[in-house]
Parts: structure tokens; C-alpha cells; sequence
């Protein structure tokens, strides 16, 4: 028994030397560069143009939202633009000739009051001097003249301005209001056509999270769509092959289990900088061989028919 656990013992310990002999390996999967076209308002889909897995091209339609709202969004900032747009032009034309004339009758009228107030107080002062009359009388007189001489004066100055026309701020103002109005039509419109949703570049359907009369919430992804001419394979490199790797570099990767063995070529388009795990101040002496960089690797169109996610392994011949 003793014998037999023994035999044991040296089988394990032969294993994991076996185990740590082995060269770094570099696995990971295939990938696609994805696009993401997030729900641009929180609208009902009530139309869908496409299915996942199918080609597009640039400019396709993949799906429609509702457009009741947006629509009566737009109606309502093109009245707000519109009515700004009457106002600038008011400020520009200046007062109508029938408020000039209006203001030239209430000035008159003014100054008619200022006059016999006025000649009042006059005739009454000569009174008061004798003491034919109360003080407060003439008190009330002169009050009486000189309010409606201030009015004579604000009826004056309100002719003055309408004379004068608008003043230069106000213009200026009734212009950042015009072109306020107009950026939030423009803004809408833009939200209005971003309704209809279309692909951005061609490649093919990958996910269509929701389904039609859903109504997804702003920002939600409606549909990814898997671009370029070739995919990558986005892979984790042990510290050994980080060492005598850079980007630029021609390395060939095949699928795990393919049982034809074959290879494609790829050169790397990107290495990280950082690990992705343990970070590197915690690790000491043979720990540091745990870390891993995340790595892309371009390949070619003859590898655009592999499944996306397949898991594949980098050939590395040990020469760098």
C-alpha cells in the first residue's frame, strides 16, 4: 500500500514538472469589430427590416420607430421658429405709423391737461395771496399742475421712442432668439430621421435584442452589426510570448480541435500594455509568469467564413 502511494507521489510530481515544461500557449477567440446603433428616444418599434445573420449593406434600413411624437415635437419648435421669426421682422420694421400717431394724440391730449392745470393754478395763486382761498385748495391746484406736466413729459418720451425705432439690443436679441429656434428645429429633425434606422457601413446582422412593439428605453442597443472585410482573434498572451512580441508582427492561429489543422496567417494590430489580471507589483519570481496582455491579431479574408466566439490557439515557433 505504502508502495502503491509512493509510485503515486512521483506520478503527480512527474506531471506538474511535465506541466511547467510547457511552452506559453496563446488562446482566445475569433472576433468581429462590432457596431452598436443605441435607440436614439424611447419609441415603439413598429418595423423591422432585417434578420440576424443576414448581409447588409451601407445605408440599408434595419428597423422604424414610431413617429407620432417626434413628429409633433418638430410641429411645435417650427411654430416657435416661426414666431420668432415674425418677431425679429417687427423689430426690424419699427412701430406702425398708427401707433406714431396714437402716441402724438395722447401727447397732445397730455399737454392740454398740462395747460389747464396749469392756468388753474395760476388763478388760484393770486387768491391764495389774499387769503380768499384754502391753502390746501391751492395746494391740491399746484399738485394737480404738476402731475399733469409729468404726464405731458412720459407721453412725450413714449413718441420719442417709438420715433427712434428698436434699439440695436433688441435686434440683436430677437436674433439669438431666431437662431435658438431654428437649432432646436434643425436638432429635431436630425432625432426625426434617426428614427429610421439604418446601417452605418456594410456587414452583417449579429443581434437584434428586441423584438417588434417593444419599446426600448433611449440608448438601448437595437441592433449589432458585425463590420470590415476579415475578422481577429483577440487573444491573451502569457508573459513569455509578450516578451518577444510587438505589434506589426506575423503570427499564424488555428482552431482549437480543428481536426484539419489548418492555419491561417494574421499579423498583431494591437497589444495592451497593462495585464488584464493580476497586476504585475503584486507578483514576484515565478508568479510573474501568470500575467496577460490582451492582444488583437488581423487575419485574412479566407478566415471570414469562421464562426464568431470560436475558440483558437496562436503558433508561436519559439524563434523570436
Amino acid at each position: 500500500m505504502n508502495k502503491r502511494r509512493g509510485f503515486l507521489v512521483i506520478g503527480m510530481l512527474l506531471s506538474l514538472a511535465a506541466c511547467r515544461g510547457q511552452a506559453p500557449q496563446a488562446l482566445g477567440t475569433l472576433e468581429w469589430d462590432r457596431v452598436t446603433l443605441p435607440a436614439p428616444a424611447s419609441e415603439r418599434i413598429v418595423r423591422i427590416d432585417v434578420r440576424e445573420g443576414q448581409q447588409v449593406a451601407a445605408g440599408a434600413p434595419l428597423m422604424q420607430l414610431e413617429l407620432t411624437y417626434a413628429q409633433s415635437q418638430l410641429a411645435a419648435l417650427q411654430g416657435q421658429a416661426a414666431q420668432s421669426t415674425a418677431a425679429l421682422s417687427e423689430l426690424h420694421n419699427g412701430p406702425r405709423s398708427e401707433d406714431i400717431a396714437q402716441a402724438r394724440a395722447a401727447l397732445g391730449a397730455a399737454q392740454a391737461q398740462a395747460r389747464e392745470a396749469q392756468a388753474y393754478y395760476a388763478r388760484l395763486q393770486p387768491l391764495g395771496t389774499r387769503q380768499l382761498v384754502a391753502a390746501s385748495e391751492l395746494d391740491r391746484a399746484r399738485a394737480a399742475a404738476q402731475s399733469a406736466q409729468a404726464d405731458a413729459g412720459r407721453a412725450e418720451a413714449a413718441l420719442a421712442e417709438l420715433l427712434h425705432g428698436s434699439r440695436i439690443e433688441q435686434v440683436a436679441q430677437g436674433e439669438a432668439a431666431l437662431a435658438s429656434a431654428q437649432a432646436n428645429v434643425s436638432a429635431q429633425a436630425v432625432l426625426l430621421g434617426k428614427l429610421a434606422l439604418v446601417a452605418p457601413r456594410a456587414g452583417r446582422v449579429d443581434s437584434l435584442p428586441y423584438k417588434l412593439g417593444d419599446q426600448p428605453a433611449q440608448g438601448s442597443p437595437l441592433a449589432v452589426l458585425l463590420v470590415g472585410e476579415a475578422p481577429y482573434a483577440r487573444v491573451y498572451l502569457p508573459q513569455a510570448l509578450r516578451n518577444r512580441l510587438q505589434v506589426g508582427d506575423a503570427l499564424q492561429v488555428q482552431l482549437q480541435g480543428d481536426a484539419a489543422t489548418q492555419v491561417y496567417p494574421g499579423r498583431i494590430r494591437m497589444i495592451r500594455s497593462e495585464p488584464v489580471f493580476t497586476p504585475y507589483f503584486a507578483l514576484t519570481g515565478q508568479d510573474a509568469e501568470r500575467l496577460s496582455y490582451l492582444a488583437e491579431i488581423s487575419l485574412g479574408k479566407e478566415a471570414a467564413t469562421l464562426p464568431v466566439g470560436a475558440p483558437l490557439k496562436v503558433l508561436d515557433d519559439g524563434r523570436r
